[in-house]
């Protein structure tokens, strides 16, 4: 089967659902991006922090793995997937049917800085007593997991959109995907 999706995976704040807006353009017409964290919220009819507090985590996760297999069916699309995504292999396995996995990294110092950019709302580790601390703890957790699924790693600290796009494309060019 040939792939013609991409899976964007990686932390918050690395910069999945800018950069998939962007690459989006870069493939033309015939491409859509798919937000995971959009289709849990349409699927619970609530968001995800209610998700979390009222049905916690386990629950969010199998909207997660609904969401996943969901996403992984489409043709030509990007899909920015949750940052947790990967803790669950079945959801690697749904996504490698179909789609190029690549993986978006930052340094915990650039997640943190962005993520206080973008405010307690809609970055809630913020919240916590220390984030960098907690940033931190969660990116040596994941690396792990984020690294054993990806086919494509990409950095994005202090890097441009157009940086990183280009990266992508040329790395899957390379491999003869595109």
């Amino acid at each position: 089967m040939i792939k013609n999706s991409i899976a964007l995976i990686g932390f918050m704040a690395t910069g999945k659902t800018t950069v998939g807006k962007d690459l989006v353009k870069e493939l033309g017409e015939v491409y859509r991006l798919v937000e995971m964290d959009n289709m849990i919220i349409e699927d619970a009819g609530k968001s995800i922090p209610k998700i979390f507090s009222e049905d916690g985590e386990i629950r969010f996760r199998e909207y997660e793995i609904a969401a996943c297999k969901k996403a992984s069916q489409f043709n030509n699309v990007v899909i920015s997937c949750g940052g947790g995504c990967v803790l669950n292999k079945i959801n690697i396995d749904y996504l490698k049917q179909n789609c190029h996995i690549v993986l978006l990294q930052a340094s915990a110092e650039e997640i943190y800085k962005r993520c206080m950019n973008d405010g307690p709302e809609t970055r809630p580790v913020i919240d916590k007593a220390d984030p960098k601390a907690e940033i931190e703890k969660v990116l040596v957790f994941r690396k792990p997991f984020y690294e054993a699924a990806a086919e494509i790693i990409i950095e994005t600290t202090e890097r441009t959109i157009d940086e990183i796009v280009k990266e992508i494309l040329d790395k899957m060019k390379e491999e003869g995907s595109f």
